[in-house]
Protein backbone atom coordinates (compact mmCIF):
# COMPACT_ATOMS: atom_id res chain seq x y z
CA UNK A 1 0.00 0.00 0.00
CA UNK A 2 1.11 3.74 -0.70
CA UNK A 3 2.69 5.38 2.09
CA UNK A 4 2.91 8.95 3.45
CA UNK A 5 6.76 8.08 2.74
CA UNK A 6 6.32 7.50 -0.85
CA UNK A 7 4.73 10.91 -0.74
CA UNK A 8 7.43 13.08 0.64
CA UNK A 9 9.93 11.32 -1.16
CA UNK A 10 7.91 12.20 -4.51
CA UNK A 11 7.95 16.18 -3.03
CA UNK A 12 11.93 16.02 -2.94
CA UNK A 13 11.70 14.98 -6.61
CA UNK A 14 9.66 17.85 -7.53
CA UNK A 15 11.54 20.58 -6.04
CA UNK A 16 12.76 23.28 -8.52
CA UNK A 17 10.79 21.05 -11.40
CA UNK A 18 7.11 22.47 -10.82
CA UNK A 19 5.42 25.24 -9.03
CA UNK A 20 4.45 25.54 -5.68
CA UNK A 21 1.13 26.86 -6.33
CA UNK A 22 -1.00 29.28 -3.98
CA UNK A 23 -3.83 28.67 -1.51
CA UNK A 24 -5.72 32.29 -1.89
CA UNK A 25 -8.31 33.04 0.50
CA UNK A 26 -11.52 34.66 -1.39
CA UNK A 27 -13.74 36.72 -0.02
CA UNK A 28 -16.40 36.60 -2.58
CA UNK A 29 -16.83 32.73 -2.66
CA UNK A 30 -16.39 32.67 1.07
CA UNK A 31 -19.38 35.36 1.10
CA UNK A 32 -21.33 33.23 -1.40
CA UNK A 33 -20.79 29.40 0.57
CA UNK A 34 -21.12 30.46 4.03
CA UNK A 35 -17.87 29.39 4.88
CA UNK A 36 -14.12 29.92 4.76
CA UNK A 37 -13.03 29.22 1.27
CA UNK A 38 -9.74 29.10 0.29
CA UNK A 39 -8.20 28.22 -3.34
CA UNK A 40 -5.63 26.15 -4.35
CA UNK A 41 -4.64 26.81 -7.56
CA UNK A 42 -3.20 24.23 -9.61
CA UNK A 43 -4.59 25.83 -12.40
CA UNK A 44 -1.61 28.23 -12.35
CA UNK A 45 0.87 24.81 -12.34
CA UNK A 46 3.15 24.29 -14.79
CA UNK A 47 1.56 22.28 -18.09
CA UNK A 48 -1.76 24.18 -16.48
CA UNK A 49 -2.84 21.46 -14.42
CA UNK A 50 -1.61 19.00 -11.44
CA UNK A 51 -0.76 16.12 -13.68
CA UNK A 52 2.55 17.16 -14.38
CA UNK A 53 3.50 16.19 -10.28
CA UNK A 54 2.16 12.49 -10.92
CA UNK A 55 4.00 12.26 -14.13
CA UNK A 56 7.11 13.60 -13.48
CA UNK A 57 7.46 11.41 -10.39
CA UNK A 58 6.57 8.29 -12.09
CA UNK A 59 9.27 8.77 -14.70
CA UNK A 60 11.87 10.24 -12.75
CA UNK A 61 11.75 6.76 -11.05
CA UNK A 62 12.01 4.61 -14.02
CA UNK A 63 15.46 3.07 -14.33
CA UNK A 64 18.30 4.06 -16.96
CA UNK A 65 17.34 1.06 -19.10
CA UNK A 66 13.68 1.75 -19.08
CA UNK A 67 14.37 5.38 -19.53
CA UNK A 68 16.67 4.68 -22.52
CA UNK A 69 13.30 2.57 -24.07
CA UNK A 70 10.85 5.93 -23.54
CA UNK A 71 7.73 6.13 -22.39
CA UNK A 72 4.69 6.32 -24.10
CA UNK A 73 0.92 7.49 -22.70
CA UNK A 74 -2.80 7.33 -23.97
CA UNK A 75 -4.35 11.31 -23.53
CA UNK A 76 -6.27 13.85 -25.22
CA UNK A 77 -5.30 16.88 -22.47
CA UNK A 78 -3.56 17.33 -19.26
CA UNK A 79 -1.70 14.25 -19.17
CA UNK A 80 -0.67 13.96 -21.89
CA UNK A 81 1.41 17.47 -21.26
CA UNK A 82 2.41 16.50 -18.35
CA UNK A 83 4.08 13.50 -19.34
CA UNK A 84 6.09 15.16 -22.42
CA UNK A 85 6.95 18.26 -19.84
CA UNK A 86 8.12 15.91 -17.62
CA UNK A 87 10.27 13.70 -20.76
CA UNK A 88 11.62 16.32 -21.82
CA UNK A 89 12.88 17.56 -18.68
CA UNK A 90 14.33 14.14 -17.87
CA UNK A 91 15.52 13.68 -21.50
CA UNK A 92 13.22 10.67 -22.70
CA UNK A 93 11.79 10.04 -25.40
CA UNK A 94 7.56 10.41 -25.28
CA UNK A 95 5.10 8.91 -27.32
CA UNK A 96 1.54 10.11 -27.23
CA UNK A 97 -1.38 8.48 -28.51
CA UNK A 98 -4.34 10.97 -29.04
CA UNK A 99 -7.79 10.50 -30.33
CA UNK A 100 -8.42 12.24 -34.00
CA UNK A 101 -10.56 14.54 -32.49
CA UNK A 102 -7.94 15.69 -29.93
CA UNK A 103 -8.44 19.83 -29.30
CA UNK A 104 -5.92 21.26 -32.12
CA UNK A 105 -4.49 23.31 -29.01
CA UNK A 106 -3.67 20.43 -27.13
CA UNK A 107 -1.94 18.52 -29.58
CA UNK A 108 -0.29 21.31 -30.40
CA UNK A 109 0.73 22.01 -26.97
CA UNK A 110 1.56 18.87 -25.80
CA UNK A 111 4.02 18.46 -29.52
CA UNK A 112 5.83 21.57 -28.20
CA UNK A 113 6.79 19.95 -25.24
CA UNK A 114 8.64 17.43 -27.34
CA UNK A 115 6.15 14.49 -27.92
CA UNK A 116 5.59 12.50 -30.73
CA UNK A 117 2.10 12.30 -31.63
CA UNK A 118 0.14 9.43 -32.54
CA UNK A 119 -3.76 9.53 -33.90
CA UNK A 120 -5.64 7.25 -33.72
CA UNK A 121 -9.44 6.26 -32.87
CA UNK A 122 -12.33 8.84 -32.19
CA UNK A 123 -12.33 8.28 -28.18
CA UNK A 124 -9.63 7.29 -25.54
CA UNK A 125 -10.23 3.79 -24.94
CA UNK A 126 -9.11 3.29 -28.38
CA UNK A 127 -6.30 5.37 -28.10
CA UNK A 128 -5.65 3.82 -25.02
CA UNK A 129 -5.47 0.32 -27.01
CA UNK A 130 -3.00 1.56 -29.59
CA UNK A 131 -0.69 3.28 -26.84
CA UNK A 132 -0.66 -0.30 -24.91
CA UNK A 133 0.55 -1.87 -28.37
CA UNK A 134 2.85 0.04 -29.20
CA UNK A 135 4.13 -0.77 -25.23
CA UNK A 136 4.42 -3.89 -26.55
CA UNK A 137 6.03 -3.74 -29.75
CA UNK A 138 8.97 -1.30 -28.51
CA UNK A 139 9.12 -1.91 -25.27
CA UNK A 140 8.19 1.52 -24.04
CA UNK A 141 6.87 2.04 -20.40
CA UNK A 142 2.83 3.09 -20.05
CA UNK A 143 2.70 5.70 -18.11
CA UNK A 144 -0.68 5.89 -16.34
CA UNK A 145 -2.91 9.23 -16.16
CA UNK A 146 -3.91 7.76 -12.49
CA UNK A 147 -4.05 4.25 -11.45
CA UNK A 148 -0.28 4.14 -10.62
CA UNK A 149 1.33 4.16 -7.16
CA UNK A 150 4.03 6.86 -8.31
CA UNK A 151 1.97 8.85 -10.17
CA UNK A 152 -0.58 9.08 -6.65
CA UNK A 153 2.26 10.25 -4.35
CA UNK A 154 2.88 12.83 -6.89
CA UNK A 155 -0.53 14.13 -6.59
CA UNK A 156 -0.28 13.50 -3.19
CA UNK A 157 2.02 16.58 -2.85
CA UNK A 158 -0.74 19.10 -3.05
CA UNK A 159 -2.07 17.67 0.38
CA UNK A 160 0.99 18.21 1.83
CA UNK A 161 1.02 22.19 0.53
CA UNK A 162 -2.17 22.46 2.01
CA UNK A 163 -1.74 20.93 5.08
CA UNK A 164 1.17 23.33 5.47
CA UNK A 165 -0.45 26.57 3.94
CA UNK A 166 -3.83 26.04 6.12
CA UNK A 167 -3.08 23.67 9.29
CA UNK A 168 -6.70 24.81 10.04
CA UNK A 169 -8.65 23.63 7.38
CA UNK A 170 -11.72 21.40 8.11
CA UNK A 171 -12.49 19.78 4.65
CA UNK A 172 -11.41 19.53 1.05
CA UNK A 173 -12.66 19.09 -2.13
CA UNK A 174 -11.37 17.43 -4.67
CA UNK A 175 -12.43 16.60 -8.07
CA UNK A 176 -12.90 13.10 -9.40
CA UNK A 177 -12.45 11.45 -12.36
CA UNK A 178 -9.93 8.08 -11.93
CA UNK A 179 -9.31 8.69 -8.36
CA UNK A 180 -5.44 10.02 -9.06
CA UNK A 181 -5.99 13.31 -7.30
CA UNK A 182 -7.79 12.83 -4.63
CA UNK A 183 -6.51 9.09 -3.57
CA UNK A 184 -2.96 10.84 -3.20
CA UNK A 185 -4.46 14.42 -1.33
CA UNK A 186 -6.71 11.38 1.03
CA UNK A 187 -3.98 9.56 1.87
CA UNK A 188 -1.24 13.25 2.47
CA UNK A 189 -3.85 14.86 4.33
CA UNK A 190 -5.45 11.79 6.47
CA UNK A 191 -2.21 10.76 7.64
CA UNK A 192 -1.09 14.26 8.88
CA UNK A 193 -4.83 15.40 10.15
CA UNK A 194 -7.49 12.40 10.13
CA UNK A 195 -10.61 14.44 10.95
CA UNK A 196 -9.67 16.62 7.84
CA UNK A 197 -12.88 15.58 5.68
CA UNK A 198 -12.49 14.85 1.82
CA UNK A 199 -15.02 15.31 -0.44
CA UNK A 200 -14.85 14.44 -3.94
CA UNK A 201 -16.77 15.61 -6.94
CA UNK A 202 -17.90 13.96 -10.23
CA UNK A 203 -19.99 14.88 -13.29
CA UNK A 204 -22.94 13.59 -12.80
CA UNK A 205 -22.70 11.86 -16.58
CA UNK A 206 -19.36 10.15 -15.07
CA UNK A 207 -19.91 8.79 -11.53
CA UNK A 208 -18.10 5.81 -11.69
CA UNK A 209 -15.88 6.28 -8.45
CA UNK A 210 -19.12 7.74 -6.33
CA UNK A 211 -20.28 3.91 -7.95
CA UNK A 212 -18.23 2.13 -7.54
CA UNK A 213 -17.46 3.17 -4.12
CA UNK A 214 -21.42 2.69 -3.40
CA UNK A 215 -21.15 -0.75 -4.35
CA UNK A 216 -17.39 -1.76 -3.20
CA UNK A 217 -16.18 -2.82 -6.59
CA UNK A 218 -14.77 -1.13 -9.65
CA UNK A 219 -18.17 0.03 -11.71
CA UNK A 220 -17.93 0.97 -15.19
CA UNK A 221 -20.69 3.75 -16.03
CA UNK A 222 -21.17 6.61 -18.78
CA UNK A 223 -24.60 8.29 -18.56
CA UNK A 224 -23.91 10.87 -21.48
CA UNK A 225 -21.63 13.47 -22.20
CA UNK A 226 -20.13 16.41 -20.12
CA UNK A 227 -17.92 19.38 -20.83
CA UNK A 228 -16.10 18.41 -17.82
CA UNK A 229 -13.82 16.21 -20.11
CA UNK A 230 -10.85 15.91 -18.06
CA UNK A 231 -12.67 13.62 -15.53
CA UNK A 232 -15.05 12.14 -18.11
CA UNK A 233 -13.29 8.87 -16.97
CA UNK A 234 -16.03 5.38 -17.22
CA UNK A 235 -14.20 3.01 -15.11
CA UNK A 236 -11.75 4.30 -11.95
CA UNK A 237 -8.54 2.59 -10.79
CA UNK A 238 -8.25 -0.61 -8.76
CA UNK A 239 -5.67 1.03 -6.54
CA UNK A 240 -7.62 4.31 -6.42
CA UNK A 241 -10.59 3.02 -5.36
CA UNK A 242 -8.99 0.83 -2.70
CA UNK A 243 -6.92 3.99 -1.32
CA UNK A 244 -10.57 6.22 -1.21
CA UNK A 245 -12.65 3.41 0.00
CA UNK A 246 -9.97 3.90 3.31
CA UNK A 247 -9.85 7.84 3.29
CA UNK A 248 -13.08 9.30 1.09
CA UNK A 249 -15.16 10.38 3.44
CA UNK A 250 -18.46 11.77 0.88
CA UNK A 251 -18.42 12.42 -2.80
CA UNK A 252 -20.91 14.12 -5.13
CA UNK A 253 -21.45 14.71 -8.40
CA UNK A 254 -22.70 17.91 -10.08
CA UNK A 255 -24.10 19.16 -13.73
CA UNK A 256 -23.10 20.96 -16.70
CA UNK A 257 -25.07 23.78 -15.53
CA UNK A 258 -23.76 24.13 -11.90
CA UNK A 259 -19.97 23.97 -13.66
CA UNK A 260 -20.56 26.56 -16.29
CA UNK A 261 -22.06 28.62 -13.34
CA UNK A 262 -18.90 28.36 -11.19
CA UNK A 263 -16.18 28.32 -14.43
CA UNK A 264 -18.19 32.44 -15.12
CA UNK A 265 -17.82 32.62 -11.63
CA UNK A 266 -14.22 32.51 -11.22
CA UNK A 267 -13.67 34.53 -14.46
CA UNK A 268 -16.03 37.08 -13.30
CA UNK A 269 -14.77 37.63 -9.46
CA UNK A 270 -11.49 35.95 -8.78
CA UNK A 271 -10.27 36.84 -12.68
CA UNK A 272 -8.89 33.13 -12.63
CA UNK A 273 -9.41 30.90 -16.13
CA UNK A 274 -10.35 26.94 -14.89
CA UNK A 275 -11.30 24.09 -17.60
CA UNK A 276 -14.60 22.16 -16.58
CA UNK A 277 -12.79 19.24 -14.61
CA UNK A 278 -11.35 22.46 -12.17
CA UNK A 279 -14.34 23.85 -11.22
CA UNK A 280 -16.33 21.00 -9.83
CA UNK A 281 -15.32 21.35 -6.50
CA UNK A 282 -16.39 25.06 -6.46
CA UNK A 283 -19.51 24.15 -8.30
CA UNK A 284 -20.25 21.65 -5.74
CA UNK A 285 -19.44 23.90 -3.10
CA UNK A 286 -21.82 27.11 -4.19
CA UNK A 287 -24.71 24.35 -3.63
CA UNK A 288 -23.70 21.71 -1.12
CA UNK A 289 -27.07 20.51 -0.10
CA UNK A 290 -25.83 17.36 1.50
CA UNK A 291 -23.21 18.46 3.49
CA UNK A 292 -22.74 21.15 6.45
CA UNK A 293 -19.59 23.31 5.71
CA UNK A 294 -20.99 26.63 7.16
CA UNK A 295 -18.26 28.69 9.08
CA UNK A 296 -15.73 25.85 8.19
CA UNK A 297 -12.15 26.00 6.98
CA UNK A 298 -12.34 25.06 2.81
CA UNK A 299 -9.69 24.13 0.47
CA UNK A 300 -11.47 23.64 -3.22
CA UNK A 301 -8.54 22.02 -5.62
CA UNK A 302 -9.03 24.33 -8.67
CA UNK A 303 -6.71 20.98 -10.59
CA UNK A 304 -6.65 22.89 -14.09
CA UNK A 305 -6.46 25.70 -16.34
CA UNK A 306 -6.40 24.37 -19.65
CA UNK A 307 -9.76 25.70 -21.61
CA UNK A 308 -10.40 25.61 -25.24
CA UNK A 309 -10.89 29.40 -25.89
CA UNK A 310 -13.76 28.38 -28.31
CA UNK A 311 -15.49 26.77 -25.52
CA UNK A 312 -14.56 29.74 -22.82
CA UNK A 313 -16.53 31.73 -25.39
CA UNK A 314 -19.73 29.72 -24.43
CA UNK A 315 -19.14 29.65 -20.94
CA UNK A 316 -19.35 33.26 -20.85
CA UNK A 317 -22.15 33.91 -23.36
CA UNK A 318 -24.41 31.25 -20.56
CA UNK A 319 -22.65 32.60 -17.47
CA UNK A 320 -24.47 35.80 -18.55
CA UNK A 321 -27.92 34.63 -19.47
CA UNK A 322 -27.77 32.37 -16.72
CA UNK A 323 -27.35 35.28 -13.63
CA UNK A 324 -29.89 37.89 -16.30
CA UNK A 325 -26.90 39.73 -17.26
CA UNK A 326 -27.21 39.09 -20.97
CA UNK A 327 -31.08 38.43 -22.37
CA UNK A 328 -31.93 38.66 -26.08
CA UNK A 329 -35.65 39.44 -26.85
CA UNK A 330 -37.72 39.23 -29.92
CA UNK A 331 -40.00 42.35 -30.99
CA UNK A 332 -42.44 42.59 -34.04
CA UNK A 333 -43.18 46.02 -35.43
CA UNK A 334 -45.38 47.85 -37.58
CA UNK A 335 -42.72 48.67 -40.24
CA UNK A 336 -42.97 52.72 -39.90
CA UNK A 337 -40.74 55.73 -38.74
CA UNK A 338 -40.97 56.04 -35.14
CA UNK A 339 -42.01 52.26 -33.61
CA UNK A 340 -38.66 51.31 -32.86
CA UNK A 341 -37.54 54.51 -31.19
CA UNK A 342 -40.17 53.75 -28.91
CA UNK A 343 -39.15 50.18 -27.92
CA UNK A 344 -35.00 52.26 -27.37
CA UNK A 345 -36.47 54.48 -25.45
CA UNK A 346 -37.89 52.10 -23.17
CA UNK A 347 -34.93 50.22 -22.99
CA UNK A 348 -33.04 53.62 -22.12
CA UNK A 349 -35.61 54.32 -19.85
CA UNK A 350 -34.73 51.30 -17.51
CA UNK A 351 -31.00 51.77 -17.72
CA UNK A 352 -30.36 48.93 -19.72
CA UNK A 353 -27.44 49.02 -22.92
CA UNK A 354 -28.38 47.27 -25.76
CA UNK A 355 -25.65 44.83 -26.91
CA UNK A 356 -26.95 43.78 -30.24
CA UNK A 357 -29.46 44.77 -33.13
CA UNK A 358 -30.58 42.44 -35.94
CA UNK A 359 -33.45 44.10 -38.14
CA UNK A 360 -35.57 41.70 -40.27
CA UNK A 361 -38.08 42.53 -43.02
CA UNK A 362 -37.60 39.43 -44.73
CA UNK A 363 -38.33 36.60 -42.91
CA UNK A 364 -40.42 33.90 -43.03
CA UNK A 365 -42.12 34.78 -39.59
CA UNK A 366 -42.38 38.48 -40.10
CA UNK A 367 -46.11 39.98 -41.33
CA UNK A 368 -45.88 41.68 -44.50
CA UNK A 369 -46.05 45.23 -43.55
CA UNK A 370 -44.05 44.45 -40.20
CA UNK A 371 -40.12 44.00 -38.96
CA UNK A 372 -39.18 42.03 -36.63
CA UNK A 373 -36.35 43.09 -34.15
CA UNK A 374 -34.01 41.12 -32.26
CA UNK A 375 -31.98 43.02 -29.43
CA UNK A 376 -29.68 41.45 -27.14
CA UNK A 377 -29.49 43.82 -24.11
CA UNK A 378 -27.21 44.15 -20.78
CA UNK A 379 -28.63 44.11 -17.51
CA UNK A 380 -26.90 43.95 -14.41
CA UNK A 381 -28.73 41.72 -13.27
CA UNK A 382 -31.85 38.93 -13.02
CA UNK A 383 -33.86 41.64 -11.01
CA UNK A 384 -32.99 44.33 -13.60
CA UNK A 385 -33.80 42.56 -16.37
CA UNK A 386 -37.59 41.73 -14.91
CA UNK A 387 -37.87 45.38 -14.51
CA UNK A 388 -37.28 46.01 -17.88
CA UNK A 389 -39.70 43.22 -18.80
CA UNK A 390 -42.48 45.26 -16.98
CA UNK A 391 -41.65 48.53 -18.34
CA UNK A 392 -42.13 46.61 -22.09
CA UNK A 393 -45.49 45.36 -21.18
CA UNK A 394 -46.64 48.35 -19.75
CA UNK A 395 -45.48 50.41 -23.13
CA UNK A 396 -47.55 47.98 -24.89
CA UNK A 397 -44.72 46.36 -26.46
CA UNK A 398 -45.34 42.63 -27.46
CA UNK A 399 -42.20 40.60 -27.20
CA UNK A 400 -40.63 37.19 -27.11
CA UNK A 401 -37.96 36.14 -24.59
CA UNK A 402 -35.34 34.44 -26.49
CA UNK A 403 -32.68 33.98 -23.33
Amino acid sequence: MLSMLDISKAREMLKGVIHRTPLDYSTTFSRLAGCNVYLKMECFQKTGSFKVRGAYTKIRMLSEEERSRGVITASAGNHAQGVAYASRILKIPCTVVMPLNASPAKVSATRAYGAEIVFHGSIYDQAWEKAMEIAREQGKTFIHAFDDASVIAGQGTIGLEIMEDMPSIDVIIVPVGGGGLAAGIALAVKSIKPDVRIVGVQSKAFSAMKESLEQGRVVEVSNGSTIADGISVRKPGELTLSILKRYMDHIATVDDDAIVKAMFLLMERAKVVVEPAGAVGLAYLLNAPDVDLRGKNIAVVLSGGNVDMFLLGQIVHKGLVGIGRLIRISVQLVDRPGEFKRVVDTIAASRVNIVDVIHDRLGQDVKVGNAKVILSLEAEDMEHAERLMMMLKEQGIKYELLS
